[in-house]
């Protein structure tokens, strides 16, 4: 099929077109198989077509598709008390994506100072390499040059820092500043994790100075890292005031969510956010039964494993493929190689031997597979790579 003109040429997508998922794979309307390892860019978190899914979306679709929050959602109060029982959240406000959660964070934390006498802070601190979303306010947040350009002056209010640097953090600190914004596995950015050590002194710093830690989960949370949040291998040390939630959180349906602590959301009333569509009835019912699968103690088990088994396979790659492998990075199944040769260029020649893979920042070849791989799926994607490397390491045109 040809592209459709009418589109904006924002995408570059390839020429097949996939027209059923089962589990890790996708098929083409010719039949062709592909193993999908990035699963929607950390969407599809429970696979493609997965039973609990795909019963909730109906049963709520021959019910009730919308309301607008002017009336009440039951779904909304179900859902917001297991992600408060399951966190260090009081508040949930739901939104229909990531970018929509990361905006409702900025906004939380700087009312939080305006209610408590601090107006002036309003400035977020972030990192470099962050990856908030596409809305004006998140490029800024984000900082990278490539998103912002063409779309006017930088917006005030966001400082980007070095990636994992917490003396200049420290530095940083004004009587302008508000909040801290973190991604604590940056996945754009490059597969990179902040060690529990980095997540615990960023939280001691907040406190000491009166400022919110807000996290962005949008992808690395929903399971990806092993634990339903990637901030929680911190054993409670490093409790954000606010976080962002998306991606996986909604099983391939469109939804976000803001948490907060009861302070943080002390000045989020009647009048000072909203959403039409965010926290509809047919989001609820697919988060909730999303929800109640991603805190499933086998299903973590099985991320577990399988990213243990991964990263070992990767490092086998390296050592097989030195010429193309530079290094293996990431936490959990949000993981990756950082290349010698085009990550970009890698990802597509994967695609030519049917597997679906990612690409990020600092040439890293990105996978974000589904939570409910098994070690024979792991096996096909190696066997591919390794495939893949031999023929770029021989390739001029892959040369990074």
């Amino acid at each position: 099929m040809a592209a459709n003109d009418h589109l904006y040429n924002c995408y570059s997508p390839p020429e097949m077109e996939f027209v059923r998922g089962e589990g890790a794979y996708l098929y083409t309307e010719d039949g062709d198989k592909y193993l999908d390892f990035i699963a929607g860019i950390a969407v599809n978190g429970l696979g493609h077509g997965h039973p609990a899914m795909v019963k909730a979306v109906k049963e709520q679709a021959e019910k009730l598709w919308h309301l607008s929050n002017m009336f009440r959602t039951k779904g909304q109060y179900t859902l917001s008390e297991k992600y408060c029982a399951a966190t260090f959240a009081d508040k949930v406000f739901f939104t229909n994506s990531g970018a929509e959660a990361v905006e409702c964070a900025i906004k939380t934390a700087r009312r939080c100072q305006f209610v408590e006498g601090h107006e002036d802070r309003f400035e977020i601190l972030t990192l470099q390499g962050a990856f908030h979303g596409r809305t004006m306010a998140t490029i800024n947040a984000g900082g990278n040059p490539k998103y912002l350009e063409g779309f006017g002056p930088a917006m005030p209010g966001f400082t980007s820092l070095p990636f994992g640097d917490l003396e200049i953090i420290k530095e940083s600190i004004s009587d302008k500043t508000a909040a801290i914004l973190l991604e604590p596995v940056q996945g754009e950015g490059g597969v990179r994790a902040l060690d529990t050590k980095f997540l615990k002194d960023v939280r001691d710093l907040c406190d000491e100075h009166g400022l919110l830690l807000i996290y962005d989960e949008v992808q690395c949370g929903a399971g990806r890292t092993g634990k339903l949040f990637a901030h929680q291998w911190a054993n409670g040390n490093a409790d954000p005031d606010i976080m962002a939630v998306a991606k996986g959180m909604g099983g391939g349906f469109p939804m976000g969510a803001c948490l907060a602590t009861e302070r943080a959301a002390a000045g989020m009333v009647v009048g000072t956010h909203g959403s039409t569509y965010g926290g509809n009835p047919m989001a609820m019912a697919a988060a909730n039964a999303a929800f109640d699968e991603l805190t499933k103690p086998e299903l973590m088990d099985n991320v577990n494993k399988m990213s243990n088994f991964l990263m070992q396979q990767f490092e086998g790659l390296k050592q097989a493929h030195p010429e193309v492998v530079e290094d293996v990075r990431g936490k959990g199944l949000l993981c990756g190689m950082k290349l010698k040769k085009k990550a970009l260029d890698v990802r597509n020649l994967a695609r030519t031997h049917n597997l679906l893979v990612g690409n990020a920042g600092d040439n890293v070849l990105r996978m974000a597979p589904p939570l409910i791989i098994s070690e024979d799926h792991v096996r096909e994607a190696i066997a591919i790579l390794d495939q893949v490397f031999t023929e770029a390491k021989a390739m001029d045109d892959f040369d990074g």
